[in-house]
């Protein structure tokens, strides 16, 4: 990918990232009170839902100390819905007749894990596979200041309850897959030699990211559906709808447009 492309639909996309985390944050806490959602599991899955999927959910788990339950309810429930929305999102653009600007706008929106937003878009076209990529990893950022606001309320909550030892755990972890991906747009932009070499590494990409989506499919089984039960399912299913709705909803009306 041109960095100058990468560059133009990252600005583009801020405000709209913005505005769809905090929408995505407010309605997965509201729908995990109301569906009386126990422990980290409900936040995790908002999380997981408002900015990258499993690796909002990788970095918030230690912040929170959540335990190996909560972790596996939330992963799961976020890979069942990124399986689900590999095969349906492409099948609702083709269906609604969205260009390959507005699809890749919705699937970086509504889409879990940036792993299965890049699967969706490239099934969708080349525009869409750029839009998408890049919206979602701009997305992926806020990862940073939420987990450095999640550990800081963490803190100071461990103080308010006289808890002398504040853990180290909480360390806040930076996605490095969103640096390598800024690198690779650089070398492929202003490094001719290198960029000649990006049809290989495009190969080795799609044949990576071909295992990755095998992966989460295999971590997929009656016993992660069964360990996640009905109310995270819930929750999961009903966030994702009301983003996925409404984001398509205000792309369409061109309210949300690059």
């Amino acid at each position: 990918m041109n960095l100058h492309e990468v560059l133009k639909a990252g600005r583009s996309g801020f405000v709209y990232t913005a505005l769809g985390i905090s929408f995505a944050l407010l309605a997965g806490l509201a729908l995990g009170g109301m569906l009386q959602v126990r422990g980290n599991s409900s936040f995790l899955i908002t999380v997981g839902t408002a900015i990258c999927g499993g690796s909002a959910i990788a970095a918030i788990g230690p912040i929170l100390h959540a335990d190996d339950e909560e972790l596996g309810v939330s992963l799961g429930t976020v890979f069942i819905l990124n399986s689900v929305a590999l095969l349906i999102f492409p099948a609702i653009g083709g269906g609604l007749h969205l260009s390959q600007s507005q699809f890749g706008l919705w699937a970086a929106l509504a889409i879990h894990d940036t792993s299965s937003v890049v699967g969706a878009a490239a099934k969708y076209g080349p525009q869409a596979l750029v839009i998408g990529t890049t919206v979602k990893l701009a997305r992926a950022l806020w990862i940073v200041p939420l987990a450095f606001g999640t550990a800081a309320i963490v803190r100071r909550k461990s103080k308010s309850h006289g808890d002398s030892e504040i853990s180290s755990e909480s360390k806040v972890q930076f996605p490095w897959f969103i640096l390598f991906f800024c690198l690779a747009a650089i070398f492929n932009t202003y490094f001719p030699t290198i960029s000649r070499l990006s049809h290989p590494f495009f190969t080795l990409g799609r044949l990576g990211l071909t295992a990755t989506l095998f992966l989460i499919g295999t971590g997929i089984s009656r016993a992660t559906l069964k360990e996640v039960g009905w109310r995270p399912l819930l929750q999961g299913v009903l966030l994702w709808a009301v983003v996925g709705i409404t984001s398509l909803y205000f792309i369409r009306i061109g309210w949300i447009a690059l």
